[in-house]
């Protein structure tokens, strides 16, 4: 089908479903992240406080790279 046969009607349509689907996708991969999180968190614990605080530490020093970086390039 050529793109100039093709009505704006039907392009706004194709965008508003797909505005109504964005939440939803964004929802679903908001909830995969925290199950994938969680299970990380647990098994992290399970290992042992030695363990748990390197991770701590890891952790700590990438969100602090990752705001100085952030405040750099504004």
């Amino acid at each position: 089908m050529d793109e100039a046969s093709r009505s704006p009607t039907v392009t706004l349509a194709d965008d508003a479903l797909l505005g109504l689907l964005l939440p939803f996708w964004q929802l679903v991969i908001a909830a995969v992240v925290l199950v994938v999180v969680v299970l990380s968190v647990v098994r992290l614990a399970r290992r042992g406080p030695s363990r748990m605080g390197t991770a701590l530490l890891v952790t700590a020093a990438a969100i602090i790279t990752l705001a100085v970086v952030g405040v750099l390039l504004s």
